[in-house]
Formats: C-alpha cells, structure tokens, sequence
C-alpha cells in the first residue's frame, strides 16, 4: 500500500470480492473527475460532464470539433499544446500532418469565443508550435 496502491486482496480470493473493490474503485474515480468536470477561465465555463460552453453564462452553440478542441484546451489550460497533438486528439493519427483543418476550427471556435478574433485572449497562437488556452491576465 505505501508503493502507492489504493487497494490490495489477499490471496486466495473470491471473484465477488474482486469484482466488488474493481466497482467501488470506478466509482471513486468517476466521482473524483466529476469534480473537476468544470473548468472556468475568466467569463469562460467549459462543462465536460454536460458538454456545454458558456460565455458571461450564455451557453455557445458549438460544433462536435468545435467542442473536443475547447474541452482538450479546458484539460490542458496554460499549457501549449502542439498542432500534431490536437489533430491527433481530434481527428486521429491519419491527420496529423493536416494543420489547414486545424487552423479553420482554430478560427471558428475563436470567433465564439473570444471578444475580438483578430486579437485573441483565451486561444492564444504560439508560433510554430501550436495553441495555449489562457485567461485574459
């Protein structure tokens, strides 16, 4: 248990019991990403659980891509994240070299979300590297 586990069963054992700690230890998993299932940056709110983005508490309508990209940005918030990463994460490993997909949802979840597009605060480009979600401080 100090190695860092959160559990242990001796052996012999029965298969009840097993499956009963393998069911309390996903519920104690689930409960604890639940709790960090809203993510605020200033006036922006990204809920995982519900799938929803608000902006000054006015719910944005966003496209599936839209989404995944903003909830991989909430996950990842404050740090870079690489335009290989994000065509991974979003559209998988054959896209990869793709970045003309990448830069045309950049631009159409920057136009929901940030004030000025043109001159963003929250979805922040870091030259040829890739994107950092951020707050306006």
């Amino acid at each position: 248990m100090d190695s860092g586990a959160n559990d242990y069963l001796v052996k012999p054992f029965r298969t009840g019991e097993l499956l009963a700690r393998i069911r309390s230890a996903l519920r104690s998993n689930n409960s604890s990403e639940d709790a960090k299932a809203v993510f605020s940056i200033a006036e922006i709110e990204i809920d995982l659980v519900a799938r929803t983005v608000k902006k000054k508490n006015e719910l944005i309508k966003l496209t599936v891509t839209e989404y995944k990209l903003a909830a991989l940005f909430a996950q990842h918030a404050g740090k870079v994240l690489t335009h290989q990463y994000l065509l991974r994460e979003v559209w998988g490993p054959g896209y990869i070299n793709r970045s003309q997909y990448l830069r045309v949802f950049i631009a159409q979840l920057r136009k929901k979300i940030e004030d000025d597009p043109n001159r963003p605060v929250y979805i922040v480009t870091e030259s040829g590297v890739g994107y950092r979600f951020t707050s306006q401080d």
